[in-house]
């Protein structure tokens, strides 16, 4: 079997204003949304194990969660730390507009820890969902040492933190050298124009610097992506660049949903997305699926579960 190594942060969410009634809803999110969509949609070939540090007053509600997946491997490196668990407030003003506050205190993982834990890996995906995964200088390490394929959603490194919590959007500094260490980058429409007013500019950029696919998801609208001449998320780095213009093209949702709770959708998204490009899937019938994925995370709230209805099965009771 194959190995992903999935980097990421569990995080309990509590939800204001995406229900009708005034009482705020509490569920797992984070990382938690990623690992349904890579559950349902990896090849059979490949294993999912969590590299992931949960504190210690939700360690047992998350393992409880992570023995819901079917696909994990028993190698996974689920990590107690003491600290505080992450917990989100979201307070949604729109279907796209929200405001988060983020509270809790698991550390980043350093080098020297993640370093003996990918080396039997055959690919990973690294979600900054806290935005305090991984520093640069460890995810430097991690691409000079790891020579599989990494994807990475870049999502929270794009938000700062105030003094109470509130995450606000940045611009993140050495932008280059972060995208540098990865195969396949996602980011949003916003972050987008954080990095730039001219998306073609912003994805040669990316694309110099060693990235094979950006990623722009768009909401409603679907995806774009920007990629090289020839894409294979397998070629080992070192290997000599493919020359000739930029792939593009936006892929639209196929069908449109109104309302439904779009916690979680960039990143079942990614999750898609990751199983597909596994599974050697061309990039545009990848982000087709990732878009119908998301789409379909719409209708169910929260992550428990999740996995089952993203592939159309009814959960066990």
């Amino acid at each position: 079997m194959n190995r992903l190594g999935v980097v990421g942060t569990m995080v309990w969410d509590t939800i204001h204003g995406r229900e009708p009634q005034p009482e705020p809803v509490e569920e797992w999110g984070g990382i938690a949304y990623a690992l349904a969509a890579l559950e349902a949609s990896l090849p059979d070939t490949w294993q999912i194990v969590p590299l992931i540090k949960v504190g210690k007053d939700l360690a047992a509600n998350a393992n409880e969660f992570l023995n819901r997946l079917t696909r994990r491997s028993a190698a996974d490196r689920f990590v107690e730390v003491p600290e505080s668990n992450n917990r989100v407030s979201l307070l949604y003003e729109s279907n796209n507009r929200r405001a988060e506050r983020l509270t809790g205190g698991v550390p980043p993982w350093t080098w020297p820890q993640l370093g003996p834990m990918v080396s039997d890996l055959d690919a990973i995906y690294v979600n900054f969902i806290s935005g305090f995964e991984m520093d640069l200088e460890t995810a430097q390490f991690l691409r000079h040492a790891f020579k599989g394929p990494i994807y990475a959603d870049l999502h929270s490194l794009f938000l700062g933190i105030a003094s109470d919590g509130l995450r606000i959007p940045q611009t993140i500094p050495q932008v280059d050298l972060w995208m540098s260490c990865f195969d396949v980058v996602q980011i949003n429409q916003d972050e987008l124009a954080l990095l730039g007013p001219d998306p073609m500019g912003v994805a040669a950029r990316a694309l110099a610097v060693g990235v094979r696919t950006l990623v722009v998801t768009l909401g409603a609208e679907g995806a774009v992506h920007f990629s090289t001449p020839s894409v294979d998320l397998f070629k080992k780095r070192g290997s000599p660049p493919t020359s000739g213009p930029i792939r593009t093209s936006r892929i639209p949702v196929e069908q449109t949903l109104e309302g439904g709770d779009p916690t979680g959708c960039g990143d079942v998204f990614g999750g898609t997305l990751v199983g597909q490009l596994l599974r050697g899937v061309d990039i545009e019938a990848a982000l087709r699926k990732a878009n119908a994925l998301a789409r379909r995370n719409l209708t169910l709230r929260g992550a428990t579960n999740l996995h089952y209805h993203l592939r159309g099965e009814i959960a066990p009771i």
